[in-house]
């Protein structure tokens, strides 16, 4: 198969690595450097240690959650770089200064927390005594007093409890104060002391609560007063220990990213120490390479090694897949993959994918400011729309968008289109003269034609599909899928041609009427070819499912008149907000005399059109992409890919130059 068109993963060569056991350390060091080996169980010998890897395991674990749990508390997102080294310190010196780290900032915040849950708690303190305080002026002693004879409570009331609470404690009270507010009940009482458990549990069944009130001496409505002025000492207090949080976590911040830069290697080797097998004096390490990287992968081994078997796959084996396309299509990777991985050996529609991709993107598009627009967005922005800009996921989409986002441009100069109609509304120039052009100014504004061009792209991408089908029947030995293909072949070439002339009495082809006539009986056999393949492929069950795959046909290429409907959309919702910009304007500039409502109608209207814009070019670029994804995933793939594949991952070292950190608002 052409690499033009469909490609094949890397080729991937099984290597097995026996070191001595003392070497174990140094060997995955330098696996890890190499950063090339997609690292397997082992099964030939018995497990390593398990138990002490676990103990470090968690070690590191702890230590990473520590660290994670010290800087989300940062108040804004900061770019730490990461300059220092911790070469010379061991790992459990670096465990022993971020456990430290974080013991003080712990002690810090959980002063921080006591003071937050003390404000909270005299807040609502506060909000139910001055209410209170309103009708009665007792000692706050006498408000939660508790002696052998009586005893006494402020109990809070949901709406509605009130009554509830009455009627079954009321006779059991020796006085009550009630006041009422708009969203609860607050009732004061003196009761016997003996009935204070029979009290309490009426109190719970009321769904009223006691309101824990401080014994003091002080009167209640002295005590709002002093409540308040507590609080405020306390908010400054906490603002302190906020202040306080936030240098701490500054000051070590460059030491906990640097930290836990080297925590997470070294809880990624051990990850990977627990695949490896030992035996008394040898440790055994499995892993797959791809071909074109074994030199090397040889030659950073480094330390001395007794055995290094290569081996090329077994059918047994499953291989993770590499894929390997050119610079210029590799970004579409992230598309594919977002369907599904290839499996190893089987075909990699990435470079098919890529052209109609970024041809459908380009056409729904199609308007040369919103695809620089795009292009600038994708530059300027993305990064701050993601956790890791640097990460090759977030690369590779970047430059889905600037290879699309360039097709779109393409597009809107062949065709002469910027912001919809503004130049011609605004400046009266032709979008004919505009168009590099004009036959695809003049095919893409015409309704009726963009439809007939968007279903005939259509035929051609879904019947690319049908070959790439066949090919793989062909390949596989499947012969109901061959002879499937065969029939629909058979029906496409000779009913479309026949049913345009029959129905709607237009010739396709330059033939005469008889010709037309005879191409009934070959549309007939490939029918019943299409019925003959259900039957093998499904059985009895092909009676009734054979209909679907000519009537599936059909639906694949309507579903293509999207292009020509979110193109022609992005084109009239543009036009749209031009002239509902041109309307205000005009609005202002006659409601306003003079020069004034002349300027103030010309800032307006470009605000209207900067904004308005804006969310169209959003729109539409977010509608292009979706129906992009939807023609090359439902319509094309699904008619041959299969996918199923694992990922190659390997077994590297991350070399970051600069870490964000902090959450992002």
């Amino acid at each position: 198969m052409i690499s033009a068109i469909i490609n094949t993963p890397e080729p991937m060569v099984k290597v097995r690595l026996a070191t001595p056991r003392d070497s174990i350390q140094p060997t995955l060091e330098s696996l890890q450097e190499a950063g090339v080996v997609h690292v397997e169980e082992a099964k030939a010998l018995d497990p390593v240690e398990e138990s002490a890897i676990e103990k470090e395991f968690q070690l590191v674990k702890d230590a990473l959650t520590s660290i994670d749990e010290i800087i989300e508390h940062l108040s804004a997102p900061r770019e730490v770089r990461l300059s220092g080294s911790l070469a010379s310190k061991s790992l459990f010196q670096i465990i022993s200064g971020v456990k430290t780290t974080h013991e003080k900032f712990s002690a810090v915040h959980r002063q921080y927390e006591e003071i937050t849950q003390e404000i909270a708690s005299r807040r609502e303190l506060g909000k139910h005594l001055s209410l209170l305080s309103g009708t009665i002026d007792i000692p706050l002693a006498e408000l939660a007093y508790a002696g052998p004879y009586l005893f006494t409570n402020v109990v809070v009331l949901p709406p509605g409890a009130q009554e509830i609470f009455m009627n079954i404690a009321g006779h059991l009270l020796f006085h009550e104060t009630t006041v009422e507010a708009s969203d609860e009940t607050l009732i004061y009482f003196i009761a016997r002391t003996g009935d204070r458990g029979e009290i309490e549990t009426m109190i719970s069944d009321s769904g009223a609560e006691v309101l824990p009130v401080v014994p003091e001496e002080m009167g209640l409505r002295d005590f709002v007063p002093s409540n308040s002025l507590k609080i405020e000492m306390l908010e400054i207090e906490q603002n302190q220990i906020r202040q306080k949080i936030q240098d701490m976590v500054v000051s070590n911040l460059e030491q906990l990213v640097l930290s836990r830069e080297v925590l997470q290697s070294y809880q990624e080797r051990l990850s990977v120490m627990s695949l490896v097998c030992e035996a008394h004096y040898v440790s055994v390490i499995e892993g797959w390479v791809p071909q074109g990287k074994l030199d090397e992968f040889e030659k950073y081994l480094g330390e001395p090694y007794m055995l290094l078997e290569k081996s090329f796959p077994e059918e047994v084996d499953e291989p993770p897949t590499e894929l390997k396309n050119p610079a210029a299509i590799r970004p579409f990777q992230v598309i594919v993959n977002l369907f599904s991985i290839p499996k190893y050996g089987d075909w990699d529609p990435t470079p098919i994918v890529a052209y109609f991709f970024a041809f459908f993107f380009g056409l729904m598009l199609n308007d040369t400011v919103y695809a620089i627009g795009l292009l600038l967005t994708a530059k300027l922005f993305l990064d701050k729309l993601v956790d890791d800009p640097d990460s090759p996921g977030v690369n590779l989409f970047r430059n889905v968008l600037y290879i699309s986002g360039s097709v779109a441009l393409i597009f809107g100069l062949l065709s002469g289109i910027f912001l919809g109609d503004f130049l011609h509304k605004y400046f009266n120039v032709d979008l004919e003269s505009l168009a590099l052009v004009a036959g695809v100014q003049e095919k893409l504004s015409d309704p009726i034609t963009f439809i007939v061009i968007s279903l005939l792209i259509g035929m051609v991408h879904v019947n690319i599909a049908h070959i790439l089908s066949l090919i793989r029947g062909i390949h596989e030995g499947n012969i109901g899928l061959i002879v499937s293909k065969i029939g629909l072949f058979i029906s496409e070439v000779f009913g479309i041609p026949y049913i345009f002339w029959a129905l709607l009495n237009i010739k396709i082809l330059p033939l005469e009427a008889q010709v037309y006539a005879v191409f009934v009986y070959p549309l007939a056999i490939g029918v019943v070819i299409i019925v003959i393949s259900s039957f093998m492929q499904m059985g009895y069950l092909g009676a009734l499912f054979w209909i679907f795959d000519l009537t599936g046909f059909l639906g694949d290429i309507m579903s293509y008149s999207r292009l020509a409907g979110v193109g022609l959309a992005t084109y009239y919702l543009a036009s749209s907000f031009n002239l509902l910009a041109e309307w205000f304007s005009s609005i202002l500039a006659s409601l306003i005399p003079g020069i004034a409502g002349f300027i103030i109608s010309i800032i307006v209207g470009t605000i209207l059109l900067v904004v308005l814009h804006t969310f169209n070019m959003l729109l539409s670029s977010l509608a292009a992409f979706i129906h992009s994804l939807r023609l090359c995933f439902v319509e094309f793939l699904m008619k041959f890919y299969e996918g199923g594949g694992r990922e190659y991952t390997p077994f590297v070292v991350q070399h970051r130059k600069k870490v964000m950190v902090g959450t992002r608002s």
